[in-house]
């Protein structure tokens, strides 16, 4: 099982993760991403979802047409993890790819 980080470790780790933030009331991470239209959109998802597969870390996430909202958090752990930063960055270097900082 995945260890829950620390409060001091998850801000450390939110510090390098461009565009995360801290879920109120909840140890979680979230991001939304804007993409140009669906098409962006859904592409981004079909990539992060075969890293999450084979990571077998899901996200909790959200799609409304070129929007995608993220919540990532470990639930065996009910917390934050290494895993979900992980996931964290591997989501970013693909939004990278479609031109979302």
């Amino acid at each position: 099982m995945a260890e829950r980080l620390s409060a001091a470790a998850r801000t450390a780790a939110l510090q390098a993760l461009t565009g995360w933030s801290e879920v109120s009331g909840r140890d979680a991470i979230a991001r939304t991403f804007s993409f140009k239209d669906f098409n962006e959109a859904f592409g981004f998802m079909a990539r992060v979802a075969l890293v999450a597969e084979k990571r077998d870390h899901h996200p909790e996430w959200r799609n409304v047409y070129k929007t995608v909202e993220v919540v990532l958090a470990t639930h065996d752990a009910d917390g934050v993890t290494a895993l979900d930063v992980e996931l964290a960055k591997a989501m970013n270097k693909i939004a990278a790819q479609f031109g979302v900082s």
